[in-house]
């Protein structure tokens, strides 16, 4: 059959036309002259539609073209290419529309010019502008907050809500955080996300979370409500010297409502309720811990010497305990010395030794 357009005897495509003149008569796609992008000049998120997505320029660049361009429902196979030097506020950018009609590959170029518009974001509109729907206040009971427990306390809650941005939840922040009180207080942009953090340093560190609101105002004809979650941790912590029933005990560690120890006379592993020791003696922690050189042992006991006043005295040892260094650490309890595990021994496992 011959062509309507060039009259060749050639395969006709579509509409009476060969292949050629097909695609020379039509175009599959049409495109702006001008495309703005909008950057969050805080956080870098860029807004596609009316949202605002963490992805790299390239990739919202493609989605605002294919949004932005006419392209034909003929067109399969739809691949979009960009081509543009550096990134700034103006930008020229051809942009190619690859696609198959029927099984016939087609490729057009576009010109445009992409304008970068700094503006803010959402979130970040809230974050500086102070916004925060609940207050995280972690206390300590009898005590404040150790320096340690500070830093280690606000890594984890900051940690956590890394986690949730990483997992899409940008509108999860901490707008602000302070000492206050011997503790610390952290502001969140979302109720629901502060309690949840409340209960993974609870989870952790032990200690009672109490919660309160507050009315501040309406929105969309709704009372609005700030939550407060206090949590209040043991007034004793990791590796405090405590006295309880007429025992020794430190403590291993603290998870939830429950406070692992070793008993100090035979290190044996003990687990109790954060309430039942509400009513122990804090003895101390570390600065209770003594270096004494090993001079001898037998099965029962050892005999130890003070480096500083080479005093030498015999003190008890669990059975079946074997020290292997030059050096062993005691605690003195009541005027009595007591034997430590080694740095290297665990004492949740030291029941019975080799």
């Amino acid at each position: 059959m011959f062509c309507v357009d060039c009259g060749k005897e050639l395969k006709i495509f579509r509409e009476g036309a060969c292949i050629d003149c097909y695609l020379k008569n039509h175009s599959f796609s049409k495109s702006p002259e001008i495309i703005d992008i909008f950057v969050c000049s805080h956080c870098g998120a860029y807004k596609y539609k009316n949202t605002w997505v963490t992805n790299l320029f390239d990739e919202t660049l493609k989605r605002v073209i294919k949004n932005s361009f006419y392209i034909s429902n003929d067109l399969r196979s739809v691949d979009i290419t960009t081509n543009y030097g550096e990134e700034k506020e103006r930008i020229e950018c051809k942009v190619t529309i690859s696609g198959l009609i029927d099984d016939v590959k087609i490729d057009e170029d576009h010109e445009i010019l992409v304008r970068v518009r700094k503006t803010v974001c959402d979130v970040c509109s809230k974050r500086y502008g102070g916004y925060h729907e609940a207050v995280i206040q972690i206390r300590a009971d009898k005590r404040k907050l150790s320096k340690d427990e500070i830093v280690v306390i606000q890594s984890a809650v900051e940690g956590l809500v890394e986690i949730m941005q990483d997992k899409g939840n940008r509108a999860r922040f901490i707008t602000d955080s302070t000492e206050e009180h011997g503790g610390l207080d952290f502001y969140l942009s979302d109720k629901g996300s502060a309690l949840t953090i409340t209960k993974k340093v609870q989870g952790k560190y032990g200690g009672s979370i109490k919660q309160s609101s507050k009315n501040i105002g309406m929105k969309d004809s709704r009372q609005v409500y700030r939550m407060t979650y206090l949590l209040r941790l043991p007034s004793f912590r990791k590796g405090d010297f405590i006295s309880y029933g007429g025992s020794f005990f430190r403590i291993s560690s603290i998870s939830g409502n429950k406070v692992h120890v070793f008993e100090i006379s035979s290190w044996m592993e003990k687990v109790f309720d954060v309430n039942a020791l509400e009513k122990a003696s804090i003895l101390g922690g570390e600065e209770l811990i003594r270096d004494m050189i090993l001079v001898s042992q037998t099965e029962d006991e050892v005999q130890i010497m003070d480096p500083k006043t080479y005093r030498t005295f015999d003190v008890r040892k669990p059975e079946n305990i074997t020290f292997e260094s030059k050096m062993v650490r005691i605690v003195g309890l009541d005027d009595e010395p007591y034997l430590l595990p080694e740095e290297n021994s665990d004492p949740e496992n030291n029941t019975k030794a080799k």
